[in-house]
């Protein structure tokens, strides 16, 4: 072999060595860092009247969630029943308030009351509200669900614009864990990004991992009122990738029962 022969096989071993680098550096350069899947805590203070409802309304604005913020937790969405969900269901005498709180691990959700406990600011802006006899405690129970976030929708997305929206939370409850996990994966195989594609503006998706009613699954859409809202979810029913998953054997009898709220955002809530 000669010396030409030679230098010519390692210069095209060398060229090619180094296409592969840059075609493979290339590819992990332009590849997206996967997102790491969020974690949610959904609290509902049941209240019974308006006058306890501020009472609640006032502790969250000025004590909670400057607390929560000083853990660096945020996007933390608070809302009451909206009129469309009274007109509805009259649901008499309920002053709820849902609180939606946004963890980026378990170990950030673990540690709250910890937190919570050694923060002076919190306490002294929640000592009035504290202070309130058993007899005229501001709510009666506190119910609450922990989730974890689809992958295919990792982290909770706000909706754009500055004007308060209409919000719907919806949760559908599976015969059997395998049927809801199921459903999980109809939405991460293509119906979150139908949702998107017609405006329904989803916020979240999460997989109940423990609350009321389990299996199940519950979301939140956006709209910037229930007319546009529902003109909305006509476009989602008539798309022709939805008709066609829908069909689908795998995902038949995946959801045995549908509950929704339709719920509005309060002044200071960071999800508007």
């Amino acid at each position: 072999m000669t010396q030409h022969t030679t230098d010519r096989r390692q210069f095209l071993a060398g060229s090619v060595a180094a296409a592969v680098a840059l075609g493979l550096g290339q590819k992990a350069h332009s590849a997206a860092p996967k997102q790491k899947q969020e974690f949610y805590e959904l609290r509902t203070y049941r209240i019974h009247d308006t006058a306890n409802q501020k009472l609640v309304s006032d502790y969250l604005k000025n004590a909670l969630l400057p607390a929560l913020k000083r853990q660096g937790i945020d996007r933390v969405g608070v809302f009451k029943l909206s009129e469309s969900n009274r007109q509805e269901k009259d649901p008499k005498n309920d002053h709820s308030l849902y609180v939606l709180i946004p963890f980026k691990s378990l170990e950030q959700f673990s540690a709250v009351n910890d937190l919570l406990e050694k923060d002076e600011a919190y306490h002294q802006a929640a000592e009035a509200f504290f202070a309130l006899p058993n007899k005229s405690a501001a709510y009666s129970r506190i119910e609450s669900r922990l989730m974890k976030a689809f992958s295919g929708m990792p982290v909770l997305e706000t909706p754009e614009g500055d004007e308060p929206h209409l919000f719907e939370l919806r949760t559908y409850e599976s015969s059997n864990a395998h049927l809801a996990r199921l459903k999980v994966d109809m939405f991460n195989s293509g119906e979150i990004d139908i949702m998107k594609e017609v405006k329904l503006g989803p916020v979240f998706f999460g997989e109940m991992l423990i609350g009321d009613d389990v299996p199940n699954l519950t979301y939140m859409l956006s709209g910037p009122n229930r007319e546009v809202h529902d003109e909305h979810w006509q476009g989602f029913i008539k798309h022709p990738e939805w008709d066609r998953m829908k069909k689908m054997e795998k995902y038949k009898g995946t959801v045995s029962k549908i509950t929704k709220w339709y719920l509005e955002p309060l002044p200071y809530s960071e999800i508007q």
